[in-house]
């Protein structure tokens, strides 16, 4: 067991090096945040244990807080990497949808036309979310139709669609999880499963496209949906 995890420590502090690389080419200043962030926490519980008389115990509740607060705001700026470095490539709606908590499903691309537009399939507790990439005006045609199509897979389950992209109406991809978080808990968990199961034979109007689609691009969690 010991050799085991003496294997995996390596690997864990090339990722957070490889991620801090990430955060650096995003925002140069983003590391020193980090850094500062953590400082700053501890200073300031520091300052509280000195004032109450505390000060050993307050340094070592600082020191828990510094790391924590060190994380947090290192997901975040890494977040943010990610979400820059995924912007306008093929596939990046999917790369962020895959990343999300709970009990989702998502099927890429279900749809896609000769400008390389893409619509994704997303069956979550709001129902079925039908997610476009690509200018509105191009796009909204393609939802109509996926959503008449997978209609009459789930009569009776809601149905949603949202554009992701940068026009107006649509939402921003460093705003999609967030936004399928806030749509109503239509379902229950046996009710989610079941649609799953009924839209696994519903087959892609075409091809996947052929431009570049982000490979291995992991986006960091969003909330859990409670």
């Amino acid at each position: 067991m010991a050799k085991s995890e003496d294997q995996e420590k390596p690997g864990r502090i090339k990722q957070l090096r490889m991620i801090a690389q990430i955060i650096k080419q995003a925002n140069p200043k983003g590391v020193p945040i980090v850094f500062l962030s953590a400082v700053g926490t501890l200073a300031v519980i520091v300052v509280i244990g000195l004032v109450t008389d505390y000060l050993w115990y307050s340094l070592f509740i600082g020191v828990l807080a510094a790391v924590t607060v060190g994380l947090v705001v290192f997901g975040q700026l890494a977040q943010k990497a990610q979400y820059s470095i995924l912007h306008g490539q093929t596939g990046a709606a999917a790369a962020v949808l895959q990343g999300m908590r709970g009990n989702w499903q998502v099927t890429p691309a279900i749809a896609v036309n000769r400008d390389q537009d893409l619509v994704h399939l997303v069956v979550g507790y709001p129902g079925v979310v039908l997610v476009s990439e690509g200018p509105g005006n191009r796009v909204a045609k393609m939802l109509a139709a996926e959503k008449k199509r997978v209609a009459r897979v789930v009569l009776g389950i809601e149905i949603y669609d949202v554009q992701c992209g940068d026009g107006e109406g649509q939402v921003p991809l460093g705003k999609l999880q967030r936004h399928l978080m806030k749509l109503p808990r239509n379902l229950k968990k046996p009710a989610v499963n079941e649609v799953k199961d009924r839209l696994r034979s519903l087959p892609r109007n075409m091809p996947l496209p052929k431009g570049p689609m982000p490979k291995g691009a992991r986006m960091p969690r969003g909330p859990k949906m409670r």
